[in-house]
């Protein structure tokens, strides 16, 4: 079961088989990549273009008319939409928890959206410098999840955090200041041959020598790490054979040192990046140079739902200036993941301004506007080309209408007023749903990332024009 309201998301849940249907699913996902908000809306704007152009067809105007025609108010929509924008600064921290607690309220954990947005926004001015940033690389904020607790117990951590558990089967150390961490791709355990083999022990001496030679093998390894001055000791999770063993643990927990397991291929690079390590391979590469110094490391209790694993008192360094850790905790695992979700929407719309430095409206105020400077703009043209803008503009007022029906007021009524107050020059005019009435969304701060609706609509034409050019479909096995 996945709850969730997150378009993508539950686009990309559906069993689809019509080749229609599966474009705006990827589409979805498209948006998803490009902007991470206004996934929904990308949809649901694709979907009024279709049906204009089905009435278009059904006048008997040619696909391809429509489609160059569709292409000219596309881009005119994005002009429309660059002069009604405001310019951003990235150094103003308001205008950016703004865009983001805008991109919350829609959510599930709405109620809780004081608490996200300047988690995302603090997140994002972290890995960046707002100066110089023209992207952001999200792969440096690491989004860890712990089931327990509610949604306001959700922290940024200055530092690193990991949901392994710390190997104590031996009763080694689980709290170490001042420590070196080595990060290790090698097992912590007796060799093994390349192919299958089995060894037959006929007496007690020979199984005495065999236990006797792992042993030493062990012991030389951890003799050989503890040398280095390691006693924090991350191991990378082993398919072929166990990464640590019991025998192992023991000479580790008598070394002073503390033994994290498990650590996941993929996590390898974001943690050496994180604590400024290397990932060392093989046992003879394994130098002081190699280990990274942490202030502290500590296992952290969640209540009844494990641990987790925090490493404070980095050392900054130019590697690691742009790394931190989100904590998401609910109280159960649909919300745990959706609230994973609605941060990570939070963060790609921090993201957003970051590549375009610009805020518009929200509250369906850009595709109203839209609407209604193409209708403007159609009259001036003239010939079919005018006829297919004005049924383009008017399929943009699918945006504000399903607004006011979701919120549960009466959408012709209320998209009638806004169509007014936009005619009047009131271009900020948008939906107010909490007051269920017209208001200027720049008032109410309800703001959102140029990029996201100049995305949605570049793409929603796109897919609209690529499905107008086909024929046919043949379906062959």
């Amino acid at each position: 079961v996945i709850i969730s309201n997150d378009g993508a998301t539950i686009l990309a849940q559906m069993k689809l088989m019509h080749p229609t249907a599966k474009m705006m699913a990827e589409l979805s996902k498209a948006q998803d990549v490009e902007a991470g908000d206004g996934t929904t809306s990308v949809v649901v704007i694709a979907g009024g273009l279709l049906g204009a152009a089905e009435k278009l067809l059904a006048k008997g105007i040619h696909p391809q008319t429509i489609t160059e025609a569709f292409l000219m108010a596309a881009e005119k929509a994005e002009e429309v939409l660059a002069e009604m924008s405001i310019p951003v600064d990235l150094g103003d921290r308001d205008q950016l928890l703004q865009a983001a607690m805008t991109s919350l309220n829609s959510k599930v954990v709405s109620q809780n959206a004081d608490i996200l947005a300047p988690i995302a926004v603090d997140a994002v001015l972290k890995v960046i410098d707002p100066l110089t940033a023209t992207n952001v690389d999200l792969n440096d904020i690491k989004i860890v999840k712990k089931i327990g607790g509610t949604t306001d117990d959700c922290e940024l951590v200055d530092g690193l955090v990991l949901s392994q558990r710390i190997a104590k089967a031996a009763g080694g150390p689980r709290r170490v200041e001042n420590a070196k961490v080595g990060l290790i791709q090698f097992c912590l355990s007796a060799p093994k041959t390349d192919m299958e083999s089995n060894i037959q022990v006929r007496d007690y001496s020979s199984m005495d020598r065999l236990l006797r030679e792992e042993r030493t093998i062990v012991a030389k390894i951890v003799k050989q790490i503890a040398k280095t001055g390691c006693n924090v000791l991350l191991v990378q999770k082993s398919i072929l054979r166990d990464a640590t063993t019991d025998l192992s643990l023991d000479f580790c927990a008598k070394a002073k040192i503390l033994v994290v397991r498990d650590i996941e291929r993929d996590d390898i690079e974001f943690i050496s990046k994180m604590l400024g390590l290397e990932p060392i391979a093989s046992l003879d590469h394994f130098t002081p140079e190699k280990l990274a110094p942490v202030g502290l490391v500590c296992e952290d209790f969640m209540g009844g739902e494990g641990s987790i694993i925090r490493f404070t008192g980095l050392k900054p360094s130019p590697v690691t200036g742009g790394c931190c850790s989100i904590l998401v905790r609910a109280s159960n695992v649909l919300l745990l993941d959706e609230t994973e979700r609605s941060i990570h929407d939070a963060l790609c719309v921090v993201r957003s301004l970051v590549k375009k430095k610009a805020l518009i409206p929200g509250g369906a105020a850009p595709e109203m506007q839209m609407a209604c400077k193409l209708a403007q703009w159609a009259r001036t043209i003239g010939g079919i080309n005018a006829v297919c803008i004005e049924t383009y503009a008017e399929a943009l007022e699918l945006v504000p209408y399903t607004l006011a029906e979701n919120a549960g007021m009466q959408p012709v009524e209320i998209v009638t007023q806004l169509r007014a107050a936009h005619m009047k020059g009131e271009k900020y005019a948008g939906i107010n749903v909490k007051k269920g009435s017209i208001t200027d969304m720049y008032a109410e701060k309800v703001v959102q990332p140029l990029l996201v609706s100049v995305s949605s609509i570049k793409m929603a034409t796109e897919t609209v024009r690529m499905i107008l050019k086909i024929d046919d479909i043949v379906i062959c096995r």
